[in-house]
């Protein structure tokens, strides 16, 4: 059932598009740039581990979870629908690509009990492209306006933006949406909503009524690209429904390169983990692209995403780190002389807790003199665990640079 209560049509600021639509296939006519729309507050579904992904059973998922109508429902479904398969090798080429993404989109809209049509939508969008920011300008595989995303509560900065966070935006967009239907209790209009603004079509649905369920595509009175927008969504779904229709074969994907998140205690580059993990740095950023200066920030949710056998190297190299850092701050401990007695009178209360220098207490294991370098080891790692320098790293071990290689010996300890 609808809401009773809508606000009046002469109340309402003129409020339209939320979401650009980015260049597909074909050209179309240019579109105007239209004010964001207000977008009422929603609230994300928890987080959820994600299921099991197979070779083959994310196709039928979706295909499972549809719930709008066939291909044959309209003309235009058909044309948009062998538009993107014209060339069924590059179609099945950009699904190859683009499928790790698609997956975590899937399960994102399976835990709000979104229709698997919706796992479909940045292809629609954007072709699940992190589309970078441009002033005032829709960006992200959502293709999110600004004004829309402060509403969806997505932060917006220089060195960080959630639109382009494939982990929030997904959860948030995919809450808008169940939102949409919860109030026009059709799919279609949640997917009109999402392009033009849901008080535009509310409008419309309050002047024309509720569309029937023929036809396929309703005839409210929407823009052409609003109704098109509809339109590529059944396409893209028709072919997932269909593949061998349209001679394509549709992608496989290994458990091993399902994307996971690895939560991160502390600021570390894409570049450092694309490194300890052995993943290309640019595949890496594409499916990071919200930390927009490279930089994994623990005040925007400190996680990355990666395909699931480099994230257990990443668990695997971060639990090493913090092992050795509780080790040290022990042995920095352990290490401190004995305080002397004091009675009460000799020293102040707030004096008894001061922090004491770590010299070495006589006795003391010296620490050693060579480290073998481990996987994710880095000269700032290493200065830190033996408290020295990293100029006197280099110095001692002849580096002119940072790098450093596994199996590779370092002198952590001044020469005798």
């Amino acid at each position: 059932m609808k809401h009773v209560l809508r606000p009046l049509p002469l109340l309402l600021p003129l409020l339209l598009a939320a979401c650009a639509t980015a260049p597909l296939p074909q050209a179309e006519p240019p579109r105007v740039e239209a004010p964001t729309a207000t977008v009422p507050e929603v609230t994300a579904a928890p987080g959820a581990a994600q299921l099991p992904v197979t070779t083959t059973n994310v196709w039928e998922r979706l295909r499972d979870s549809f719930a709008m109508t066939d291909c044959a429902a309209d003309p235009a479904i058909d044309t948009w629908a062998r538009r993107y398969t014209r060339s069924p090798r590059h179609f099945e080429a950009q699904m190859q690509r683009i499928l790790p993404r698609l997956v975590y989109v899937e399960a994102s809209a399976m835990r709000h009990g979104v229709p698997g049509e919706f796992a479909l939508l940045p292809w629609v969008e954007s072709h699940f492209n992190p589309v970078a920011p441009q002033h005032k300008r829709a960006a992200g595989m959502w293709q999110i306006m600004p004004g829309t995303a402060r509403h969806m509560g997505l932060s917006v900065e220089p060195s960080y933006d959630a639109r382009l966070d494939l982990t929030e935006s997904t959860d948030k967009v995919m809450a808008l949406l169940s939102h949409y239907h919860d109030y026009f209790q059709d799919w279609r209009l949640a997917d009109y909503a999402y392009n033009a603004g849901r008080y535009g079509i509310d409008r419309l649905v309050n002047r024309e009524g509720a569309p029937a369920a023929e036809p396929a595509v309703p005839t409210l009175p929407v823009r052409a690209s609003t109704r098109a927008h509809l339109v590529k969504l059944m396409a893209i779904a028709c072919v997932v429904q269909q593949p061998e229709r349209f001679h394509v074969t549709l992608p496989t994907l290994d458990t091993d390169q399902q994307l996971v998140a690895v939560e991160v205690n502390r600021r570390i580059s894409l570049k450092t983990v694309a490194r300890q993990v052995g993943l290309p740095l640019e595949a890496l950023t594409v499916i990071n692209a919200g930390y927009r200066n490279g930089i994994i920030d623990t005040r925007h949710g400190g996680r990355v995403l990666l395909p699931r056998r480099h994230a257990d190297r990443l668990r695997t190299t971060l639990l090493a780190q913090a092992v050795g850092d509780s080790d040290d701050r022990v042995a920095s401990v352990s290490a401190r002389p004995a305080l002397p007695e004091l009675g009460d009178d000799d020293v102040p209360a707030t004096r008894k807790a001061e922090h004491i220098p770590a010299t070495p207490a006589a006795g003391a294991a010296d620490p050693p003199a060579v480290h073998v370098v481990h996987r994710g080891d880095t000269l700032f790692d290493l200065a830190h665990r033996y408290h020295v320098q990293i100029a006197q790293l280099k110095r001692w071990n002849h580096l002119r640079g940072n790098a450093i290689r596994i199996g590779q010996k370092l002198r952590v300890r001044a020469p005798e």
